[in-house]
């Protein structure tokens, strides 16, 4: 059984700043892509950012050159480094790995169960 476990949210004021991180724990054989969405009240969830493995992050115009995603293959983990926080950041915000389980070798999306980030003005 695979379970992602996030941390690292809270109450910042604008242009602060805040590091999540997201680990993966269960029998796993590799892990694809890693990636951060967020949701916000009253919307709908978006990706925030993205690695693949040994590929280019991808961000959203949103947050470019303010947050940087980053992994760590041995801790089987995915961090977001949020600088220049803003209120409009506020929201829920996921882990996604894109997982190979041991058994069966297939595969498979598994989410965080998500952490609130609240940037005060």
């Amino acid at each position: 059984q695979v379970q992602l476990m996030e941390s690292g949210g809270g109450l910042v004021q604008a242009g602060g700043s805040l590091r999540l991180s997201c680990a993966a724990s269960g029998s796993i054989f590799s892990i694809n892509v890693l990636e951060w969405h967020r949701q916000a009240p009253g919307k709908q969830r978006e990706l925030v950012a993205k690695i693949p493995n040994g590929g280019t992050p991808y961000y959203a115009d949103s947050v470019k050159g303010r947050f940087t995603i980053s992994r760590d293959n041995a801790k089987n983990s995915v961090y977001l480094q949020m600088n220049s926080l803003k209120p409009e950041d506020t929201a829920v915000y996921y882990c996604k790995m894109l997982i190979v389980p041991t058994a069966p070798r297939a595969l498979t999306m598994y989410w965080g169960q998500g952490t609130q980030v609240t940037v005060s003005s």
